[in-house]
């Protein structure tokens, strides 16, 4: 007799027009879940961005919910649809996934994201140190879940100019204004040029990408691109620059990495649980000049740029797809949930 299937839903407040973390990250966990694999039949996995989204609702034995705060009106209604909506306590089926903007704000001040938390019956960190984050309380019901991507060819690269490529949407987290002062303080005869990727999702921040390009003949804001473009602009740059005060995980990190690409990245916990606190290319966040002082050494000094390739090289494995859906996998395996009364 054919097993049936357990039936998920992923909860998402971003969908395929947004272009970011959040979508990718649902996308590729809902393709996981559905693909058989030896022993195992798979699950049945749709995507939404509320729940109960209608019929099908009443048939879902788990949820997943990417952020804690952003999806704390599914993650509410779960626990309603279980008869836990007074009780803040592990709910059968339900786990919750923590974001930077969750682990390191809004766990601290928001009372919808610190309910989220209570109600989970297992919550995901998307890098080693997001534990460290959460109190001990929550710590035994968190799984660590590292993102991936496919590998890709690592391209020769020239060692006339550096080519430094940086990806994320105009807005505060990912502090733009750090590569936008270090493009100031470059000088054109040093062959150092930078490509910044990301869509104008705050104006302010998008007036400051324009007036950097104008007067910084080595800076060019090339807007929002589609992803799979953005991955072949990965491959290409020399290094990756990752200048963000708050990440939970971030996909491009782990996308240069499996590209061959080094990363210099600022020094918050959101980077160093995934490349390791011995990582050669931090820089402390917020200090253009030493975010510098690296693109000025990966260009003049080969020992060191191969020094990078070499860490990131061996972090990758950390990255791979069969690695993340093994852990997604279990995930959902440990799920377990009452008929929803929907």
């Amino acid at each position: 007799m054919a097993s049936i299937k357990k039936q998920v839903v992923i909860v998402s407040p971003a969908l395929a027009d947004a272009n970011n973390g959040n979508w990718q990250t649902a996308r590729r966990w809902q393709k996981f879940l559905q693909t058989p694999t030896a022993g195992h039949p798979g699950f049945q996995a749709r995507i939404v961005t509320q729940w109960p989204d209608g019929p099908a609702a009443a048939h879902d034995s788990a949820m997943i919910a990417l952020h804690a705060r952003r999806s704390a009106a599914s993650v509410k209604a779960w626990a309603q649809s279980r008869g836990r909506g007074a009780a803040l306590q592990p709910v059968p089926g339900l786990a919750v996934v923590l974001t930077g903007t969750d682990l390191y704000r809004d766990i601290q001040t928001d009372a919808q994201a610190q309910q989220s938390l209570q109600w989970a019956q297992r919550l995901v960190v998307l890098q080693a140190l997001g534990l460290a984050a959460l109190p001990p309380s929550l710590q035994f019901r968190t799984d660590v879940i590292f993102q991936s991507t496919s590998a890709r060819q690592r391209l020769p690269k020239s060692a006339r100019f550096i080519k430094a490529v940086m990806v994320g949407h105009l807005r505060d987290e990912k502090s733009p204004q750090t590569l936008f002062a270090a493009a100031r303080l470059l000088k054109p005869h040093e062959a150092i040029h930078i490509d910044h990727i990301g869509a104008p999702l705050d104006a302010v921040l998008a007036l400051q990408a324009q007036a950097t390009a104008a007067t910084c003949p080595g800076y060019r804001w090339l807007g929002a691109l589609p992803h799979e473009a953005t991955r072949r602009r990965i491959q290409r740059a020399h290094v990756l620059v990752h200048t963000s005060r708050m990440e939970g995980g971030a996909h491009v990190v782990m996308e240069a990495v499996r590209a061959g690409t080094p990363v210099l990245a600022s020094r918050i916990d959101g980077n160093v649980g995934m490349l390791g606190s011995d990582y050669a290319g931090y820089f402390d966040w917020d200090h253009a000049e030493q975010l510098v002082d690296l693109l000025r050494r990966c260009h003049v000094e080969p020992a060191f740029y191969a020094h990078l390739q070499a860490q990131c090289t061996a972090r990758a494995p950390l990255f791979a797809p069969e690695t993340e859906r093994r852990a997604l996998q279990q995930l959902v395996t440990q799920l377990s949930a009452a008929p929803p009364r929907v």
